[in-house]
């Protein structure tokens, strides 16, 4: 094996960047919490970018259930941990990369490390981390560091940017007053205003926000981190135009279409207080019936052992 050399790695990027550029993105640093999901997708593509330096956090092991999914979810990697693994595929593609590891996650003790000299936070936490990633684009905000988060949803992606000095996280998902339930509805309608995938979820037994369990696609892992990743770059070397809150783009494969989005008042919208409504009575009506589904075949079973209990007494 050469030596390696990082103008000849990554010279195919020369033309789409020029070489100024990717000297640039080799100083940068950029923060993503989480690495499974799309937090892994968005880390190698932003290596292969040749970005030179990020700040990472994840507590969690490999296990089976990432398969679908996960960059680094392998037989070989099985219950091993996330940053260890995503950590050495970075450093196989650039070994010049400087990589600074949190891995117990973030919380509030250690989000000053964690965003310290950091020029862009790319979202990748757990859906239902919302507190911590409430305080992580908090402090993003205060600190003048844009954020990005690209959600997979179904067979696509829903992107969001908050810029500095403009519409904030909170600003935009209102989410205080709401249950925790009610919390994680009005985040997914304000990542995806349109819901566009919601036309072809086959089983809609699948979403069950109090199990904190939603079905996924790697197609969706890889459209946001292409998404994500290109408006990270397009920021990171001051390209121009970047779509930000209360605007966003939703993207969706399977569907054929392409929805750029406006919601004054973020959640406030009358539009968007519908559509949460709407998802929630959806989510409602699917819990009732399954409720329901599992009362005749629990009434069946009793039934059969109430007769085979009365036979062995005759």
């Amino acid at each position: 094996m050469g030596i390696f050399n990082y103008s000849q790695a990554f010279s195919r990027n020369i033309g789409w960047v020029t070489k100024e550029e990717q000297q640039i993105l080799k100083n940068k640093r950029v923060a993503i919490g989480g690495l499974g999901g799309v937090g892994g997708s968005h880390l190698i593509t932003l290596a292969r970018m040749g970005i030179g330096n990020f700040t990472i956090s994840d507590l969690d092991n490999f296990e089976l259930a990432n398969f679908n999914r996960q960059y680094g979810a392998t037989v070989s990697t099985l219950e091993k941990p996330k940053i260890e693994v995503m950590t050495k595929n970075v450093l196989d593609i650039n070994p010049e990369a400087k990589i600074r590891t949190l891995e117990k996650g973030i919380n509030e003790e250690n989000i000053e490390e964690f965003l310290n000299g950091v020029d862009i936070y790319i979202d990748s936490l757990d859906l239902f981390a919302l507190d911590i990633r409430r305080k992580v684009f908090k402090r993003c905000y205060e600190k003048g560091i844009p954020t990005i988060t690209a959600a997979p949803m179904g067979m696509g992606t829903a992107i969001l940017t908050f810029l500095p000095g403009k519409m904030s996280f909170e600003e935009y998902f209102k989410l205080d007053g709401f249950s925790f339930h009610d919390q994680i509805i009005k985040f997914v309608v304000g990542v995806s205003p349109t819901v566009l995938q919601r036309h072809y979820l086959i089983e809609r037994s699948s979403v069950n926000f109090l199990k904190k369990k939603v079905p996924s696609t790697a197609m969706g892992i890889e459209l946001a981190a292409g998404v994500a990743c290109t408006n990270a770059l397009k920021i990171l070397l001051n390209r121009g135009k970047v779509i930000s809150a209360p605007w966003g783009l939703h993207f969706d494969a399977y569907r054929n279409k392409l929805k750029k989005t406006w919601r004054p008042f973020g959640n406030n919208n009358p539009l968007q207080i519908l559509m949460f409504k709407y998802v929630k009575h959806l989510l409602e009506r699917e819990h009732k019936e399954s409720m329901h589904l599992k009362l005749p075949s629990f009434t069946s079973d009793l039934s059969t052992q109430t007769t085979n209990t009365l036979r062995k007494v005759q």
